[in-house]
């Protein structure tokens, strides 16, 4: 574990801490009792201090969501197949965010609302719109506010 982490818990911390001093054999029983078997086979000791630590803080924090599991495991899959990692970071934006975009020399200023924006002082179902707008054809909202690549978009097309 890195020592410039930092953990609000002292309790925790200190456990955390005290895993690094602990004896392989002192460090089997404590994987015995987080995972409730003896740790695998020819597990290195950095693994099994690494493991032990992520237990006992999503013990004292919470384990991660579905969907962030879905995506590791997505990740892990790709890597195993050999195939090009395709993730993408979502943003989900909160109403009051603003966006800026500059188009033709001119900066736009758009707010986000939980229904749509706000865009010179009119209501907008959505991003997309706005685009539309300011530059008179079609175009993806989350990719002319940068939010996306277009290599994100679908077919590659704005």
């Amino acid at each position: 574990m890195n020592s410039h982490h930092v953990v609000s818990d002292p309790k925790l911390a200190d456990e955390l801490a005290n895993l690094a001093t602990l004896k392989r054999d002192a460090l089997s029983e404590r994987w015995k009792a987080c995972y409730g078997s003896a740790p695998p086979p020819r597990t290195g000791r950095s693994l099994m201090i690494a493991a032990l630590a992520y237990k006992l803080q999503e013990q004292a924090f919470g384990a991660l969501r579905p969907s962030t599991r879905r995506l590791l495991r997505r990740i892990a899959e790709d890597a195993s197949a050999r195939r090009p990692l395709t993730t993408a970071a979502s943003r989900k934006l909160s109403s009051g965010t603003v966006l800026l975009r500059e188009w033709h020399g001119v900066t736009h200023r758009v707010t986000v609302l939980e229904d749509g924006a706000l865009f010179r002082g009119r209501h907008y179902r959505s991003l997309s719109q706005v685009a539309r707008e300011v530059t008179g054809s079609r175009w993806s909202g989350p990719l002319f506010f940068g939010l996306r690549s277009a290599k994100e978009a679908p077919n590659g097309k704005p």
